[in-house]
């Protein structure tokens, strides 16, 4: 379930809030006139999802790869890959 909050509960709150963050890996909602206006959450959970948003996209490129035939033998990779690491 979200953790929201107000806005004046982030002023007032921020300890609170961000401890919050820390301890539970996951954002706090705040609103601003009863809507939701930010998402808050601790750098280490941002840079977490941001990695997945990183893994995901180059997984897709990898996919259309495969798609449009842009791939190459296991053994012909493998072989540069040992060549480059024996330079």
């Amino acid at each position: 379930m979200p953790h929201i909050r107000s806005s004046a509960d982030l002023r007032n709150s921020y300890n609170e809030i961000s401890t919050f963050c820390h301890d539970h890996a996951e954002p706090v909602f705040i609103t601003k006139n009863g809507r939701g206006d930010l998402a808050v959450m601790s750098i280490e959970t941002y840079e977490q999802l941001t990695s997945r948003f990183e893994l995901y996209t180059l997984l897709k490129k990898g996919l259309d790869d495969v798609a449009e035939g842009r791939t190459r033998p296991f053994s012909e990779a493998m072989a540069e890959l040992r060549s480059r690491r024996g330079r």
